[in-house]
């Protein structure tokens, strides 16, 4: 997880480091794919008070934002460490929740399970099998079955073992190459 600490008219000293990075740590136990976090600290003149902001990318995910507003950092910080961690549960319970699987992931699973038996089983079983093509045949009966039939060419040995190409010219003559 790529984490991102960033103070607004606030200065982050080593022990507030420690601390938020702590917090972040403890969110990895939901077992979801936190690609970053960003933690954005500022300091409000106005409402003097410190305004806390967590950005969590999770892969696969909609990203969770969650901004927190206290007079303490270190009460902002474990109120929104509280608020996210209560979204990254829903999030991993929504995950392995097995009720919530739609009927096309059902229908796929099936399937895949079907389709593993019988690559498992075409797998196993070996039928020898000789193609025509290379039994020597005469031009004069390759000719024949081009005439009578909807090809446009065939490929064939000839009884001198070379392979040869009957097929069907415009103009209605045949060639061999």
């Amino acid at each position: 997880m790529n984490i991102s600490l960033t103070g607004r008219q606030f200065e982050l000293t080593e022990t507030i480091k420690e601390y938020i990075y702590a917090s972040l740590v403890s969110m990895e136990k939901y077992n979801l794919d936190i690609i970053s976090a960003s933690v954005v600290i500022a300091k409000q003149e106005r409402n003097r008070g410190i305004l806390l902001e967590y950005t969590l990318n999770i892969s696969g995910k909609n990203t969770i934002v969650i901004k927190q507003k206290d007079d303490d950092l270190y009460a902002a910080t474990d109120l929104a460490t509280d608020r996210a961690q209560k979204a990254l549960r829903r999030l991993n319970d929504r995950a392995s929740d097995h009720r919530n699987e739609s009927i096309n992931e059902a229908k796929n699973e099936a399937n895949d399970v079907d389709m593993q038996s019988a690559k498992e089983s075409i797998e196993d079983e070996i039928v020898p099998h000789r193609l025509d093509l290379y039994k020597p045949r005469e031009v004069a009966e390759v000719l024949e079955e081009l005439k009578e039939g909807n090809k446009q060419f065939d490929i064939f040995n000839d009884i001198e073992g070379k392979t040869r190409v009957l097929y069907k010219r415009n103009d209605g003559k045949f060639g061999l190459y």
